[in-house]
């Protein structure tokens, strides 16, 4: 029988936590066939640091009502620039708004929320709505006067913009500020290797950044035999699945977003695997 892979896409430190917890996962479940686990971090995560950055960064965060990250990485790229605690960077207490759980545990990484005064985060309640319209659904329930608001949002260069348009849309002063940017995998770093000598047809990809989806197509249809379409992708949200499709993905899963929901549904592909 062929080897099974599963192929995680994720930045290099990201990729580490969801491998240790699917390889718990398979163990405990006593899969009898287990599957190779594969890190290939199509994107790199290079934060921004310097002086102009950081006191652009201050100067948005003076008259600010609310900050908004849109992913994990914003978190710490702005914590490590600014190089205090989040509650001294302005004269009061910011509420935060995060998309989902990942963001959500970085912040209390960071103490963030548990402080004598609590930062308000503000997130989606079902993490099937963990995305920019489900924190814009969130942030709705708030009654705030948009017109009277001023949101920083921290994110990486590039990305989706469709909150920010939304948020001005209703009114709202936005400050978009970048804190990293994204490199691609070069296509002749020894990463790509294992890949060229797997099986697509046995492997699952799984893919949590539209971004790095495109830039696969581009690197699979340039450089290798194989296609896409014999591969099977897992996606975490409906708008990843459609860049997966177009990038030549005809299997592809969606799953609710987090850790979780993807490790079961790893799980899950396994299994239809095992009963075929």
């Amino acid at each position: 029988m062929n080897t099974k892979t599963i192929v995680i896409t994720r930045p290099v430190g990201q990729a580490r936590h969801l491998m240790e917890l699917l390889s718990a996962a398979l163990s405990s479940h006593t899969v009898t066939q287990p599957p190779q686990i594969l890190s290939l971090p199509l994107l790199t995560i290079i934060p921004k640091a310097d002086e102009e950055l950081i006191s652009e960064v201050i100067s948005a965060m003076q008259d600010a009502d609310l900050a908004i990250f849109v992913s994990p990485n914003a978190i710490e790229c702005t914590l490590r620039l600014i190089e205090c605690a989040w509650q001294d960077l302005a004269r009061d207490i910011i509420p935060i708004g995060v998309m989902g759980g990942s963001s959500a545990q970085a912040l209390r990484h960071h103490g963030i929320g548990s402080e004598d005064s609590p930062t308000p985060i503000l997130m989606p309640e079902q993490n099937a709505h963990w995305d920019s319209e489900g924190l814009w659904q969130k942030l709705q329930t708030l009654g705030w006067n948009w017109p009277s608001k001023k949101v920083v949002i921290f994110k990486g260069e590039g990305g989706r913009d469709w909150l920010a348009e939304t948020l001005e849309a209703a009114g709202a002063r936005v400050t978009a500020i970048s804190v990293y940017t994204r490199v691609p995998l070069a296509i002749d770093n020894p990463a790509w290797l294992p890949v060229h000598e797997m099986n697509f047809a046995d492997s699952l990809w799984v893919l949590t950044s539209s971004e790095a989806v495109r830039y696969l197509g581009n690197v699979i249809e340039d450089q290798f035999r194989q296609s896409l379409s014999d591969a099977n992708a897992l996606c975490p949200h409906d708008n990843i699945a459609d860049a997966a499709k177009a990038a030549g993905f005809a299997n592809v899963l969606v799953s609710e977003p987090g850790d979780e929901a993807l490790i079961q549904a790893s799980l899950g592909w396994i299994k239809s695997l095992s009963s075929q």
